[in-house]
């Protein structure tokens, strides 16, 4: 069963810090681009940063996390990561990673419906 696996979600406080992992127990991330997505309760689910596959060095980021976030990736590891600063309350959704082929043209890059597997999510609450 092809499938992600989120890990590294829980509850911080504004201003703090969270580092979210993303690795695939049965199949190698390395051909894949990989994009980061979020979801708060009643709202949709968003494209929050990119990174292409490891042919590419290409990275992209909504404007509401841009400058808090980075995405990166180790396929030695297997694992893409996504460090993320100076958290806010509106950060506080389930944050899912997913795979993308890497032919696909890069400009929607923010379009779930792009994305082929996807992990089960993991919970990030940013509350004092």
């Amino acid at each position: 069963q092809v499938h992600l696996v989120e890990s590294g979600g829980g509850l911080v406080q504004p201003g703090g810090s969270l580092r979210l992992s993303c690795t695939a127990p049965t199949f190698s991330l390395d051909y894949y681009a990989i994009g980061w997505f979020r979801q708060a309760p009643g709202k949709e689910r968003e494209g929050i940063a990119f990174i292409s596959n490891s042919d590419g060095t290409t990275s992209y980021y909504t404007d509401s996390v841009q400058g808090r976030f980075t995405i990166s990736r180790s396929d030695a590891k297997n694992t893409v990561y996504l460090q993320m600063n100076s958290l806010k309350p509106e950060d506080t959704a389930v944050y899912y990673c997913a795979t993308r082929n890497p032919i696909l043209f890069e400009t929607t890059w923010y379009m779930p419906t792009t994305y082929d597997h996807w992990g089960q999510g993991t919970q990030v609450t940013v509350s004092s």
